[in-house]
């Protein structure tokens, strides 16, 4: 990477990890915490204030995706951290169930990831984009990690009113990374063609990313449904949880980086990909024989959840850096946030039919189900190619937006 591209990827994962802790650190104490306000014994207007987040979010990356193509990267990232910590302060601000929903909702509303990962995909060559967007995706999983730890500790001291002050002040925080962090904004909106949303719908490759982030992340929020009962299952303690999720998803990471990026130069992106997706459709479908004993092995649940984020993280590095490299230049912030969308959505998916499923058939069918959406995935994303080096170039000067614009001529599948 140049010295502009490793500052382009450090500040803008910072901003992701920022807005990330902020999200993450609710979510272990929420449901408990949130039940001690007024209207809090009602579980099904819980349920919707956790999940109204993904839902404001995911009809909002759209919009945000498609204003940062015509508007500009930072002004768009700047107003939704804005609405973020308004959101923050309303739910910290909160006296009843009701106005934690609004709060929560605003939040979701801040809808910046199109935005963050095309100003990323601007300033990164093709060649790096896969190790830029890995960092994103680091910060995203050691954030969730360490969420895990300090939750407990933060909620019991300032409660859940405190932890969204918290919140609050880390993305306005993040507000400070952009303008004083972000290396400058390529000056790529004026004189390009505008791009449509229609254009963006009627791409092949990014429809099967599309379905692919949808699924992953549908997988990932339904399997956390049961996997904490499991581990409890297993012996341990729901405070010590952390134990297993923590080393799991450090060892990861070290895999990740041995694996993924050599076998990308060497042209076999495409094998580390489906071997990502059918690794982890095989982990949910041992998840559901560990589901079926009486007393499940904690070794044998750590090894599965270890081999799961070796998978996900994978797949959350070059997922993306795929749908920048093949999407036009011109429409780059609209397909991010098309692809923004279908992750938020497979969240809301995710949590609302694994909670039926593990409470309708159980948690053996709650695997099952998710190692079939895996098993559809690979069969979807089976005829895949991986792009050629120089799709989305990013244009950063003369020679990056004739470089952009030749490869945008020609048509690029996945």
């Amino acid at each position: 990477m140049t010295p502009v591209e490793r500052r382009a990827s450090a500040s803008l994962a910072a901003i992701f990890a920022l807005r990330m802790l902020g999200l993450f650190l609710v979510l272990p104490v929420f449901a408990l915490e949130a039940a001690r306000y007024p209207g809090g014994d009602d579980p099904a207007r819980i349920g919707l204030a956790m999940g109204i987040y993904g839902l404001t979010q995911g009809i909002l990356q759209i919009p945000f995706g498609m204003a940062s193509d015509w508007l500009g990267r930072k002004k768009v990232i700047i107003f939704g951290l804005l609405v973020f910590a308004l959101g923050s302060f309303v739910a910290a601000w909160a006296p009843d169930l009701t106005w934690l929903i609004i709060g929560r909702s605003l939040q979701g509303a801040g809808a910046i990831s199109a935005a963050v990962t095309a100003l990323l995909a601007d300033i990164t060559r093709d060649e790096v984009r896969t190790k830029a967007m890995a960092l994103v995706g680091a910060s995203i999983g050691l954030m969730f990690a360490l969420s895990l730890v300090l939750a407990p500790l933060l909620a019991a001291k300032i409660g859940l009113n405190g932890l969204f002050i918290v919140i609050g002040v880390l993305a306005l925080a993040g507000i400070a990374v952009v303008i004083w962090w972000v290396p400058p904004e390529p000056a790529q909106h004026v004189d390009r063609p505008r791009g449509s949303l229609s254009e963006v719908l009627k791409h092949e490759g990014l429809l099967r990313l599309d379905l692919g982030v949808f699924v992953l992340h549908a997988v990932q929020l339904a399997m956390w449904v049961a996997i904490p009962a499991l581990l409890v299952q297993a012996g341990l303690a729901s405070s010590s949880h952390w134990q297993v999720y923590l080393p799991a998803v450090l060892a990861s990471f070290v895999v990740m980086g041995a694996a993924l990026f050599p076998l990308e130069k060497r042209g076999y992106l495409r094998a580390v990909f489906l071997v990502a997706v059918a690794l982890i459709g095989l982990v949910q479908f041992a998840l559901m024989g560990a589901a079926g004993q009486a007393v499940p092995s904690l070794a044998g649940l750590g090894a599965l959840l270890f081999l799961f984020f070796c998978g996900f993280n994978i797949l959350e590095a070059s997922q993306p850096s795929l749908a920048s490299r093949i999407s036009p230049a011109h429409s780059r912030g609209a397909a991010l946030g098309v692809y923004n969308t279908l992750q938020s959505l497979g969240f809301f998916a995710g949590g609302a039919l694994g909670g039926w499923l593990a409470k309708t058939a159980g948690s053996q069918a709650l695997f099952a189900g998710c190692g079939a959406l895996m098993l559809l995935w690979l069969l979807v994303a089976w005829p895949m190619r991986a792009p050629g080096r120089h799709a989305g170039a990013p244009v950063s000067g003369p020679s990056g937006s004739e470089a952009a614009g030749a490869a945008s001529a020609q048509p690029v599948k996945l």
